[in-house]
């Protein structure tokens, strides 16, 4: 595995790992917040089809890193929001 492709992964991994801690944390912290378990877990769901997804290319342009480490925060944002709700 190449360096940049590992630090790229851990990006993604991190964002999303983070924001389903965070989603939890605030879930449990907030009375107004319920969130349920598969739902909490949703970020971590994007960096599973971050994975199984990018096997060798081509990738466009939105295909990046980056991009998959805010849809992953997105994602978790989401949660929390239509749990409000």
């Amino acid at each position: 595995m190449e360096i940049e492709r590992a630090r790229e992964d851990v990006l993604v991994a991190t964002s999303a790992a983070v924001t389903t801690v965070l989603v939890a944390v605030i879930s449990s912290l907030v009375s107004g917040v319920a969130v349920g378990t598969l739902p909490a877990l949703a970020p971590l769901a994007v960096y599973f089809v971050y994975l199984f997804t990018r096997k060798g290319g081509p990738y466009g342009s939105l295909d990046t890193p980056r991009n998959w480490a805010a849809l992953a925060v997105a994602v978790g944002v989401v949660v929390l929001v239509t749990a409000t709700l």
